[in-house]
């Protein structure tokens, strides 16, 4: 029987990843510098993914200031978001269900809280594991693990909600059921390890999902 969901944050529920993606791409184009937007999607939901964002750049560029002018748009870009499509439906769904809904995210409390707060969805999660709770971000299991104990669950009795390989991987490892709902930045994810793909959360109903993953 499912007795909890556990949401991803970036790229399920606001799509972060991309708006990032297009900062930077902002960044370039306002320095007349050519934007190579591949290598970017290639760092998507890939907490150990490291390149230089800057190396378009003369090396004599302000790199700190690049950076600055970088947060600035993507903080502007970020406000702009609408909450993912589903999102807030599956949310209303565990609440009239009395099932506790957890977050499990590579990003730190102060990203995750702070945007859910702005979004009145805070108060909907009983327990939000970020990164800075565990010595391993996703792939590895640790965050979602966390989330189990807290709820004093095994994994077969919850169902993750992520974007990318990356998150469901770790979902995967810690023996959760995984739906993945990619953006636009991760559709090119390998998901052949997850237990269902849909275009957007919007495609999924908990009835459905509750009478799919039973074991």
């Amino acid at each position: 029987m499912i007795r909890a969901l556990v949401f991803d944050f970036d790229g399920l529920i606001l799509d972060t990843e991309s708006a990032l993606i297009r900062a930077y791409g902002d960044v370039h184009a306002a320095h007349g510098v050519a934007f190579d937007e591949a290598l970017f999607l290639r760092s998507v939901g890939h907490a150990d993914y490291a390149f230089d964002p800057w190396h378009a750049f003369e090396k004599r560029a302000d790199r700190v200031a690049l950076e600055i002018e970088r947060r600035d748009r993507n903080r502007a870009r970020n406000l702009e978001l609408p909450i993912l499509p589903g999102v807030v439906t599956l949310l209303d769904a565990a609440r009239e269900n009395s099932l506790p809904v957890g977050l499990a995210s590579n990003s730190s409390h102060e990203h995750c809280e702070g945007h859910l707060e702005r979004l009145g969805l805070l108060e909907r999660f009983a327990f939000l594991a970020c990164r800075d709770d565990v010595a391993s971000p996703k792939p590895e299991p640790d965050l979602y693990r966390l989330v189990l104990n807290r709820f004093g669950l095994r994994g077969m009795e919850a169902i993750a909600f992520e974007d990318s390989h990356t998150g469901s991987i770790a979902a995967k490892r810690a023996g959760l059921w995984c739906v993945a709902a990619p953006n636009v930045s991760t559709a090119h994810h390998d998901f052949a390890h997850v237990d269902l793909r849909v275009a957007s959360l919007a495609e999924c109903t908990l009835t459905d999902l509750l009478t799919r993953f039973v074991r």
